[in-house]
């Protein structure tokens, strides 16, 4: 059977220890997906294993994406992400047309396709490190000049930013800034404007965090929940407790009772709160390592692309290392209270397709990028040695 033009040629094993990593969590995230949503799930529904049948389904998804997409030919990403970038806008502006866009307390957040809902916020932070990347790559020499390099790239997040906070979606929004400035940093971005968009980017979130009551109030209960338990403190609190009643060993998978209608965002948001109080400190310390070694590794992959010249896709390793890594930073700092409660889906764990399926799919990139750039044996690596001395 002849190989697909976009099936990537067998250049050497994926990394595999990353691979591991990540069925592991994915698996790991299913079994406490069931737990911290069966008693709502029983309570809504009549079925305690509503959301994890669901959550099932998102899982293979989610796999056969990560595996697919891990046998892509690169150059393929190169030719696509000018149109896929375009989708994720149209996409951006399709949550606030009737019928098609789906509204939640409020938020426009989701498209409808009658049996799934797709958050474009998503699909957007896959898209956007193919945008940023290539773009790096094409103005690279340019980017210390602010009309020709800086204003385009400026132009096109100012937009994004202003379709996701009408959404609104503030987390998504500081996301987009993120990942922008890293890679921007990263690819070459003079450090004066680095400071320069660090300050003008802080200023800008702070008015907006604080222009809404409900996020000030957020940014302020954070540093003493306990002011307000049962109003802007009250998720905080409960998570917070469950964590105590944890303590180092926890009280057993399935017997956590903050689930039971004590802890909002149980399987979404505040999972971790649920895998601090059932598997104790230990579970959520081992947790941590799972992601840090899936960060060591991404980086791994992304310095051996860029050893090989290919700043395109080590650009693109670097900006998935920054998703990846921060959400999960930043869910555990918000479950933990050290940080303002906002919502943090815990990266592979928490409840969501959307964002299960575009994170494998950043991931399954970069184990195509580790198959195309495999480490090289110590007898390869003197050779090449070798060959550039006598070259």
């Amino acid at each position: 059977m002849k190989r697909p033009s976009w099936w990537l040629a067998e250049n050497g094993p994926a990394d595999t220890i990353l691979w591991w990593i990540i069925l592991v969590l994915l698996g790991f995230g299913l079994i406490m997906v069931y737990s911290a949503s069966a008693p709502i799930a029983q309570h809504e529904t009549g079925n305690p294993f509503f959301f994890a049948e669901r959550q099932g389904l998102f899982v293979v998804l989610a796999a056969a994406v990560l595996y697919y997409f891990s046998r892509i030919d690169l150059d393929f990403w190169e030719r696509i992400t000018f149109p896929l970038m375009g989708i994720s806008l149209i996409a951006l502006v399709m949550v606030f047309l009737p019928v098609i866009g789906v509204s939640v307390n409020g938020s426009h957040r989701w498209i409808n396709f009658l049996i799934v809902r797709l958050q474009p916020s998503e699909l957007l932070k896959f898209a956007l490190l193919l945008f940023l990347a290539r773009y790096v790559v094409r103005k690279g020499e340019l980017l210390g000049k602010i009309k020709e390099g800086l204003w385009p790239i400026f132009v096109v997040l100012i937009l994004l930013v202003v379709l996701l906070m009408l959404q609104p979606d503030f987390g998504s929004s500081a996301m987009v800034v993120l990942l922008a400035g890293v890679i921007l940093f990263l690819g070459g971005l003079p450090i004066r404007y680095v400071l320069m968009a660090g300050i003008s980017a802080g200023v800008g979130m702070g008015i907006l965090a604080v222009s809404a009551p409900y996020r000030l109030a957020r940014i302020t209960s954070f540093q003493n929940p306990w002011a307000d338990p049962y109003g802007s403190g009250f998720q905080l609190v409960q998570s917070l407790i469950a964590f105590g009643r944890g303590g180092i060993f926890g009280v057993g998978l399935g017997d956590g009772i903050m689930k039971y209608f004590y802890l909002p965002e149980s399987y979404t948001d505040f999972i971790l709160a649920v895998i601090g109080e059932e598997l104790g400190m230990i579970g959520v310390w081992a947790l941590a390592i799972f992601y840090s070694v899936a960060c060591w590794r991404i980086y791994r992959i992304g310095r051996r692309a860029a050893a090989a010249g290919d700043a395109f896709f080590a650009l693109f390793c670097y900006g998935t290392l920054t998703w990846f890594g921060s959400e999960a930073v930043m869910s555990m700092g918000v479950n933990l209270g050290a940080l303002p409660t906002k919502g943090f889906a815990l990266p592979l764990i928490s409840y969501g397709g959307s964002a299960l399926v575009f994170l494998c799919a950043a991931l399954g990139v970069v184990l195509a990028v580790s198959r195309r750039y495999p480490v090289l044996s110590a007898q390869q690596t003197d050779l090449i040695k070798k060959e550039a001395q006598h070259g």
